[in-house]
């Protein structure tokens, strides 16, 4: 492993502890904001490492993110562990799409904070069969769209900070 894949990984390990603490930190913590909104700290991370390393990245992030801090908390397997799994594939996919049109990053975060709601909404209706679920939805996404926001202007905040850590990857890329 050469010293830009040993970066890499180490960046990829850094960001993923990220997640799952701010995760851990927001689900034990700091609860919902209004109703059942929480404010998705944890998709800062997601939303940094795509910009930061690229999307395989980002993908291994939210991963380790919902793996990790629903078996911390012994929840790994339950409907907690499907409704969150849920929420990060739909904004996964809509965080790939989103990049690769060059959105800008508060749209892609408030997109992704909407599709995250959508896909939990989508696997509590499958989970419990309930497809009546989906009246909660209009509230879930009223309060997705600030949280988005607010995420958006986080990520947007920390790349800034970081973008001597941004400049090194990118070097190392292309030597």
């Amino acid at each position: 492993m050469g010293s830009t894949e040993t970066k890499r990984f180490v960046y990829l390990a850094l960001l993923s502890a990220l997640a799952i603490v701010l995760s851990i930190l927001e689900s034990v913590y700091i609860g919902p904001v209004f109703y059942m909104v929480r404010i998705g700290l944890a998709n800062i991370a997601a939303l940094v490492t795509v910009k930061i390393l690229g999307v395989k990245e980002m993908i291994i992030v939210n991963t380790m993110r919902v793996v990790i801090s629903t078996l911390s908390r012994g929840l790994i397997f339950s409907s907690t562990f499907w409704i969150s799994l849920g929420g990060v594939v739909l904004s996964s996919l809509a965080l790939i799409l989103l990049d690769k049109t060059d959105a800008s990053l508060m749209f892609t975060s408030v997109i992704c904070s909407i599709s995250h709601s959508v896909g939990q909404v989508i696997i509590v209706a499958f989970f419990y069969m309930q497809p009546r679920i989906a009246v909660i939805l209009p509230y879930l996404l009223l309060g997705s769209i600030p949280m988005g926001i607010l995420t958006g202007i986080t990520a947007k905040l920390v790349l800034a900070r970081i973008r001597p850590l941004r400049k090194d990857i990118l070097k190392a890329d292309n030597e």
